[in-house]
């Protein structure tokens, strides 16, 4: 016997309404159970722990979001977003430094003696302006070449850094970083650093919602679901494509420019393809599409970098390697059993 129409609907809705409700006890339980994670460890290390971990948790969520804008919200799978840090970082340490020290053991670079406020804004323009000229190049290109590309431009960045020893000392790398300094205040405290970072965070979060809200959101993510749909109905995709694609490079750059000052030291290890990989990673685990999620993401990955360092049993040599194990495994769990990440709204 036939059901009919409405016992049919009925069905599909209450089908809808379940999964909804699974969805939402997912996020709810990755939520309680990252910050109960992320609270567990500051009360056993302490507030100094606890104020570093809130400060490279506040970097990292800004690559995140960032990243998320150009892989979430516009489906092209980037991984080359670490060469845009690697500009901010380096455009900050080149800019603040005061490479006067190394006069007696190699050649010294250009000495700026800028502030860090002064120096910032630059590292972010510097960002944006490779991503535009990087960017109309790989407009050209869609799927799987648009992420060999991207992989080239991160190859690319990281030799730029290592052997331009005129501009970036190359292997040596770039000291005594400025720190943040209004006036006669200067933001020396790792407290005062932190909230400065959550400033900038706030404000970036505020920029991705108020950008993934709008019109020109709704125009990502129809490119994301089928970029050829959204050019018969008149939209100039490439645009699009090219200013989410800026707009993202310079929010990477502005966070560059925190880790530069953060870390007061800036070289090209840091800005190696697996960092890249990692970002990448970051995103794919809290979920593509959603800024929730790619704040969840950062959380998780900082707590796992930092936290597997006081596993008892683990010896400290093979820390790096078991934090690439463990969010290797990670992963593929999610590819298998929640494909859309922690919170997110696509599926990779």
């Amino acid at each position: 016997m036939n059901s009919s129409p409405a016992t049919t609907n009925a069905s599909l809705m209450a089908r809808g309404m379940t999964a909804l409700r699974e969805k939402g006890d997912i996020e709810l339980y990755a939520n309680v159970f990252v910050i109960a994670w992320a609270v567990i460890i500051t009360l056993w290390q302490g507030t100094g722990f606890a104020v570093t971990l809130g400060t490279v948790f506040c970097i990292w969520a800004i690559l995140s979001v960032s990243l998320n804008l150009v892989v979430g919200y516009t489906g092209l799978l980037s991984v080359g977003h670490i060469g845009f840090f690697g500009i901010g970082a380096y455009g900050m340490a080149i800019l603040t430094s005061d490479t006067s020290y190394e006069l007696l053991r190699t050649e010294s670079i250009a000495q700026f003696g800028w502030p860090f406020f002064a120096a910032l804004p630059v590292c972010v323009i510097a960002a944006g302006a490779v991503a535009l000229a990087v960017g109309a190049v790989f407009n050209r290109f869609r799927d799987d070449i648009y992420v060999l590309v991207s992989f080239g431009f991160a190859i690319i960045a990281f030799n730029v850094f290592l052997s331009w020893r005129g501009l970036t000392r190359g292997a040596y790398g770039i000291r005594d970083v400025a720190r943040p300094k209004i006036g006669s205040w200067e933001v020396s405290g790792e407290l005062d650093f932190l909230i400065l970072c959550a400033v900038f965070l706030l404000i970036v979060v505020g920029i991705s919602w108020f950008l993934v809200s709008s019109s020109f959101g709704r125009v990502l993510k129809a490119i994301r679901e089928d970029e050829q749909v959204a050019q018969v109905f008149g939209y100039r995709t490439t645009f699009y494509k090219l200013a989410i694609w800026v707009i993202s490079a310079m929010m990477a750059g502005l966070a560059g420019g925190l880790f530069g000052s953060f870390t007061t030291f800036v070289d090209p290890n840091s800005f190696i393809l697996l960092e890249s990989m990692l970002l990448v990673s970051i995103v794919i685990l809290g979920g593509l599409a959603s800024i929730r999620g790619s704040l969840l993401g950062a959380l998780a990955f900082v707590l796992l970098e930092e936290g597997m360092r006081f596993i008892p049993f683990l010896p400290s040599e093979f820390v790096g390697q078991a934090r690439q194990v463990v969010l290797g495994v990670l992963l593929v769990l999610l590819m298998l059993f929640r494909p859309q990440g922690l919170a997110g709204r696509y599926k990779l």
